[in-house]
């Protein structure tokens, strides 16, 4: 069970991973040590799984953000099996969602430009024998970032 101080220590770690027990103990009234205790409890306990630092695509050259929707032509668990493995190993491909609907797949992909978004669909997803269809959205801009989860 978490309690307040453990969601506001939640939401202050998503906003910032890197603050110290001793920044974090200011803002919540306890002492360091007890910060370190609940945080080591939630990392423990798995209701913080990582903690990653974020990136800026523009920085690393990654101009096009998309999201594709993949339609599969078979869901034989082992060709779903492969099309998944293609996907785990594809580094332009940051995230995977299972979907409800026409789509099977939701992918968001990052790449440099538009050739290699191409590239990405054309000689890498359409050729898998388990897809059917591709549809892609190009990102034009994201006025919200990605926010915490609401604890």
């Amino acid at each position: 069970m978490l309690d307040d101080i453990d969601r506001k220590l939640l939401h202050l770690l998503q906003t910032d991973a890197s603050q110290t027990s001793e920044a974090l103990s200011q803002r919540l009234h306890l002492s360091a040590s007890q910060i370190s205790r609940r945080r080591a409890r939630l990392e423990v306990s798995g209701v913080i799984r990582a903690t990653v630092a974020r990136l800026d695509p523009a920085k690393l050259d990654l101009d096009v953000q998309a999201f594709v929707q993949v339609e599969m032509a078979s869901q034989s668990p082992d060709v779903a099996r492969a099309f998944l493995r293609l996907l785990t190993d594809e580094p332009r491909v940051t995230s995977v969602w299972t979907l409800t609907g026409q789509a099977d797949y939701l992918l968001r992909v990052w790449c440099a430009d538009l050739a290699q978004l191409n590239d990405l669909i054309h000689r890498v997803l359409l050729p898998h024998p388990a897809v059917a269809r591709v549809q892609s959205q190009i990102v034009m801009d994201q006025p919200k970032r990605d926010a915490p989860l609401p604890v």
